[in-house]
C-alpha cells in the first residue's frame, strides 16, 4: 500500500488536511528553540504537534518537518515508522485503543475488541501490530487498534477513546462514549 493510499481513507474526512499556518510555524519554532545545539532533536516534538492538530502524520507533514529541521524526509519517516504511537493514516473520529497486555487480556480485552468490531462493522483482517495497526469502520467514524499496557492492570479491560481513559469497560460503555 502506498502512502497516498494510506492517507486516502474515509476517516480522513474527520480531520483537516495538512497545511502550514502561522500558529503552527510559531509553535514549531518554539519547540525547536529548546534544542539550540541540534535542531534534529526536535523531531519528536514536531511530530506530536502535527499528529495532535491533524490526526495523523501525512507525507506532506513529514516533508514539512524535515524541511524545518534541515533533514532528509527519510530521517523523519524513520522516526514515524519506528514509534507505534505515530499514525500515518487517519483514525476514525472515535479512535479506540484497547489494551492487550496480560491483565487486560485475562480481563477480556480480546473479546472486547471482537465486540467492538462487530458493533461498528470493522474488519481487522488486514491489521498488523506495527505498520497498519488501525482498522477503520466503513463509515470512517470509528477505528480500533490494540495498545500495549495502558497502566491500569487492576481495572481490566481498559482502553482509550481518543484521549479519554476508560476502565473496566464493555462494548455498551464504549458505544455511549462514542455517542454524539
Amino acid at each position: 500500500m502506498t502512502s497516498a493510499a494510506i492517507t486516502d481513507n474515509r476517516a480522513s474526512a474527520h480531520f483537516p488536511p495538512f497545511s502550514v499556518f502561522p500558529e503552527l510555524e510559531a509553535e514549531a519554532d518554539g519547540r525547536i528553540s529548546h534544542y539550540p545545539e541540534s535542531k534534529r532533536s526536535a523531531v519528536l516534538p514536531l511530530l506530536h504537534i502535527v499528529q495532535h492538530k491533524f490526526g495523523f502524520i501525512s507525507p506532506e507533514a513529514i516533508d514539512w518537518v524535515a524541511a524545518k529541521l534541515g533533514l532528509e524526509p527519510i530521517k523523519v519517516l524513520e522516526v514515524v515508522t519506528f514509534y507505534p504511537g505515530f499514525r500515518q493514516y487517519a483514525p476514525g473520529k472515535y479512535h479506540i485503543r484497547v489494551c492487550r497486555t496480560l491483565s487486560c487480556a485475562l480481563g477480556g480485552s480480546y473479546e472486547l475488541m471482537d465486540g467492538l468490531c462487530e458493533e461498528f462493522g470493522i474488519d481487522r483482517a488486514s491489521a498488523d501490530s506495527h505498520h497498519h495497526p488501525i482498522s477503520v469502520s466503513p463509515c470512517g467514524k470509528y477505528s480500533v487498534e490494540f495498545a500495549e499496557c495502558l497502566a491500569s492492570c487492576g481495572t481490566a479491560p481498559v482502553c482509550l477513546v481518543n484521549d479519554d481513559f476508560y476502565e473496566g469497560v464493555n462494548v455498551e460503555m464504549l458505544k455511549k462514549a462514542c455517542a454524539e
